[in-house]
């Protein structure tokens, strides 16, 4: 097959898939690192590659888990807030690896342009995964922005979401 034929099959196949569907399977760390790798070759003004994506597994990926339910409950009234924890705790046990997704504002380029190279980075990752047969889908909740202290994130820097991934049935 030719590289047109297979990049026209990976855009045309990439679709947002969700915990739900994923198997128990690990994803392997060879195409972890391919996955987020592919986010460096996203175009970027003045190269200032303004992406901050940190993985979460196992242990990190439920302290992440409890983090996010406790901005939840911080900002949802008591029922609301119960219902969220529960879903997010199915969310994070059905999925193998979360990459929190966080742009650094340079300074150097307008806002909307490391947003935008932010998203094509993220949309690298998508196509990445496509390929190596790994559903994934880039969840954008309110709570995540309020992430920043947990990620460590400095006053030039905002959490746009997490990103789950999971293998897929064969």
């Amino acid at each position: 097959m030719s590289k047109k034929t297979i990049l026209k099959e990976i855009i045309e196949t990439r679709k947002s898939k969700y915990p739900k569907d994923y198997t128990t399977e690990k994803i392997s760390k060879k195409v972890l690192n391919k996955i987020l790798k592919s986010a460096d070759f996203a175009p970027n003004h003045k190269l200032t590659k303004p992406w901050r994506l940190e993985l979460f597994q196992d242990d990190a990926k439920m302290e992440l888990a409890v983090a996010l339910g406790k901005v939840c409950i911080l900002n949802l009234d008591a029922t609301t807030s119960e219902k969220k924890i529960k879903n997010i705790q199915e969310k994070f046990e059905q999925t193998n690896a979360i990459v929190s997704i966080s742009v650094n504002y340079s300074g150097k380029v307008p806002q909307w342009e490391e947003l935008a190279a932010t998203a094509m980075a993220v949309q690298n990752m998508y196509l990445t995964c496509n390929a190596h047969n790994v559903g994934c889908y880039w969840s954008t909740p309110k709570e995540a922005e309020n992430l920043s202290e947990f990620l460590k994130l400095e006053d030039n820097q905002m959490c746009l979401g997490l990103f789950y991934m999971g293998k897929l049935p064969k």
